[in-house]
């Protein structure tokens, strides 16, 4: 009996082993950091403004109930605290409003490592900056200068350094800033999603023409994409990997 039943169990276990063989488990979904950022901005909005309301209303409070009359003396006297009240009125507010801080530090410090984990399966880009421009460099060889066309659905990677000073490429629709410089290599990434256009701009100050150093992300279909840097490639007689 023992040994049916063991043979049985072996039997499954096998069984389990093919199927997940045959099936292998699905990639998880890309979690999207600029949703998280807008979260997390929402919070902090949220907390500052109610933090706020209630400054300013006991303060009004302290106003009015405290406020000098005609009729008082120039000068009062308060009441002589005990020890415990003394401590509880100072524990008590630093507790709750450090519990709020580390609350959002935490979600911040959570939002961070997504920055900074970047998917598998992603489309990486070489970017030299410089003044004043940014020079884009596909897997395949393809260059282009101040036009990102990525993707969409797809996450994009980009590969920093500077050729001069120190620059910062900024995406405010994705929620990326990352600062490029001369003989380091830094990253970013994003997730594009729908097709459109989007700015890129530099988030630090690196000269005279500062302004001038603009340009922007098109999201494209992946068919049309696909098709773009093909032609791409012929017209700039480059031959490799896609992307």
């Amino acid at each position: 009996m023992l040994r049916r039943i063991g043979a049985g169990l072996a039997l499954a276990v096998l069984s389990w082993q093919a199927c997940a063989a045959n099936y292998p488990a699905a990639a998880p979904a890309i979690k999207d950091p600029a949703a998280g950022w807008d979260h997390l901005w929402g919070e902090v909005l949220i907390d500052i403004t109610v933090i706020g309301i209630i400054f300013a209303a006991v303060m009004a409070y302290f106003l009015i109930r405290y406020r000098r009359k005609p009729a008082d003396p120039e000068t009062g006297s308060a009441p002589k605290l005990s020890p415990a009240a003394a401590v509880a009125w100072v524990v008590i507010p630093v507790f709750v409003f450090l519990s709020d801080d580390l609350y959002i530090a935490a979600n911040g410090w959570a939002l961070w490592n997504t920055y900074r984990d970047v998917p598998a399966d992603r489309m990486e880009v070489q970017l030299e900056s410089g003044m004043y421009s940014w020079d884009y460099t596909y897997p395949n060889g393809v260059r282009a200068q101040n036009e990102l066309r990525v993707p969409a659905g797809r996450a994009v990677m980009l590969r920093m350094t500077s050729r001069d000073t120190l620059h910062s490429h900024w995406i405010p629709d994705f929620r990326v800033k990352e600062d490029s410089m001369p003989g380091r290599i830094t990253y970013l990434w994003f997730l594009p999603g729908k097709p459109g256009e989007h700015i890129v701009t530099c988030g630090a100050y690196c000269g005279v023409m500062h302004s001038y150093m603009a340009g922007k992300v098109i999201v494209l279909p992946e068919a049309e994409f696909n098709a773009w840097l093909a032609q791409e490639a012929a017209r700039q007689g480059v031959a490799g990997k896609t992307a």
